[in-house]
This record gives structure tokens, C-alpha cells and sequence, in this order.
């Protein structure tokens, strides 16, 4: 028995020490950091309270970034759960491409976030006005060049990226559905939309409670592809938190303030998601 724990110590120790350098250590550095006048260079560092918290909430930029980020996560949760969830439905009929089809769905998500921005960033500019000179559609001139095409830029550059990766979750839920049960209603005369309400989403809501909480978390933070795509422009419309605060730290030299921004994102982030994952457990069914 103590052989045992002594093996389960030494397997998580290492772990652990990483984490605790990694994570926790910054982690409480930053809250430190947060109430001080640190710019990133000086080695006199001032306690200055809760100022850097005050400048926060009277800065309008950041207020914008966090309503588009807001508005942002909402957004792409709806439309990459009901994407990925299309996605899955679809490649677990049987047909011959089906594995293909998973495959080429799930690629995107191995490519990096500032290629994928760049790459759509061709495609909005370039793609789109070239097809909009072809076809006479003027609503496709000048893609990224206000706030309405770059943050629907955003949101289809992110489901174009994540659906694939939630669809893979989606179907390992939907496998995990007794075929006998699926059998029955068939043989009940149950419709595909009454088995769709009434025997797969309860069934699978384990998969939508792991997929809500990547979508939430990930779009709340998402930086590299709001810098790879728009960079935050025109005029800082389409920036988000995450590039607000890296701006604020690297380009402005303010890191105290850049802090007090990060420790308000971990506490949004963490709440939200929390009270996700509370909600969508509660109704979770036990097979």
C-alpha cells in the first residue's frame, strides 16, 4: 500500500512542480502586479491599490472590446455547436466518404491560429472582391473594412476552425447511444425528428456540456486570430480582450494596468464557465 502511494507521489510530482512554476506562481505574481505602477522595465515597483482597477473602468476602449468579445462568444458558441453537431450527424451515416469526410472537417483545427487567419484574411480581401466583380455582388466589396464584416469574419474563421474538432466530440457522444434504443423507436414508428428530441440530444447532452465549455472559454479568449485577421482594425472596432490587454502590456508599456485586465478576463472567464458547466450537468442523463 505505501509502495503504491509512494508511486502515485513520484508520478505526479513532476507534474505538480511544473505547474506550480508555470501556473500558479505567475498566476500570483500577476494579482500582485495588478496593483502596482510596473511598466514592464523599472525595478522600483509602487503599491498604487486599486487604481490600475479604476483606469479599467473608465477606459471606453476596453469597455468596447469586451461588449464585442461579449457579443463575439455568444455568436460563435451557437453557430460552431450547431455546425459541429450538423457535421457529426452527417458523418455517421454510413456512406463510402465518410471517413474522408471526417478527416477533411477536422484539418483545420491542426493548423495555427495566425495561418488560418492570414489565409482567411486572403479570402475575405482578395477571394470575396474578385467573386464580387465576377457576379455584380456588391455586398461582398471590402470584407474586414468595418465593424460588422470583420467581427462575421471573425466568427466564420473560428467555426471554420473549431466545428470539426467539436464534431469529433459529438460523435463519440452519439456512438455512445445504445443502438437497441434507436431500434426500438424505429420499430415504434418514431419519426427522425421525434428520436433527434426526444432520444439523442438527452442522450448526448454529456458531449454538449464539453463542447459549450471549450467554445465559451476558447472565444472569450481568442487573440491569435483576431491579430492574424484584423489586428483589431478598423480603428480598434474589431478588437477583442485578449489583444486589448496584450496591447496594453507590450504597446503601451503598462503592465500593472495589463494585469488588473487579465485577473477581470480569468474571473469573466471562470464564472461563465462555471455556471455553464453547472447548468448543463444538472440535466444531464444517467445511461
Amino acid at each position: 500500500m505505501k509502495r503504491s502511494k509512494l508511486a502515485f507521489y513520484g508520478f505526479i510530482a513532476p507534474c505538480f512542480i511544473a505547474f506550480t512554476f508555470t501556473v500558479i506562481i505567475p498566476f500570483i505574481m500577476g494579482i500582485y502586479y495588478s496593483f502596482t505602477d510596473w511598466n514592464g522595465i523599472k525595478s522600483n515597483i509602487s503599491f498604487i491599490g486599486l487604481e490600475n482597477y479604476k483606469a479599467i473602468f473608465t477606459d471606453a476602449l476596453f469597455k468596447d472590446s469586451f461588449l464585442f468579445t461579449a457579443v463575439f462568444t455568444i455568436a460563435s458558441v451557437i453557430i460552431i455547436n450547431l455546425v459541429g453537431f450538423g457535421l457529426a450527424i452527417l458523418v455517421t451515416r454510413k456512406f463510402r466518404l465518410q471517413n474522408v469526410l471526417r478527416t477533411v472537417f477536422f484539418m483545420p483545427n491542426l493548423i495555427g491560429g495566425l495561418i488560418l487567419g492570414f489565409i482567411w484574411q486572403f479570402i475575405f480581401v482578395k477571394a470575396f472582391a474578385s467573386i464580387g466583380e465576377a457576379t455584380g455582388a456588391t455586398w461582398l466589396y471590402g470584407w474586414l473594412t468595418n465593424r460588422e464584416t470583420g467581427f462575421w469574419g471573425l466568427v466564420i474563421l473560428m467555426t471554420w476552425q473549431m466545428a470539426g474538432y467539436l464534431m469529433i466530440i459529438y460523435i463519440a457522444a452519439l456512438q455512445n447511444i445504445p443502438k437497441s434504443l434507436i431500434e426500438a423507436s424505429q420499430i415504434d414508428g418514431a419519426s427522425g425528428l421525434a428520436r433527434l428530441r426526444h432520444i439523442i440530444l438527452p442522450l448526448i447532452r454529456p458531449g454538449f456540456t464539453v463542447c459549450l465549455f471549450l467554445t465559451l472559454s476558447n472565444s472569450f479568449k481568442l487573440y491569435d486570430q483576431n491579430l492574424s485577421l484584423t489586428a483589431g482594425g478598423p480603428q480598434n472596432k474589431t478588437q477583442m480582450l485578449a489583444l486589448n490587454i496584450y496591447n496594453t502590456a507590450f504597446k503601451f508599456n503598462n503592465m500593472g494596468e495589463a494585469q488588473a485586465k487579465a485577473i477581470i478576463l480569468f474571473v469573466v472567464v471562470a464564472c461563465f464557465s462555471l455556471i455553464q458547466v453547472y447548468l448543463s450537468k444538472k440535466g444531464e442523463v444517467e445511461m
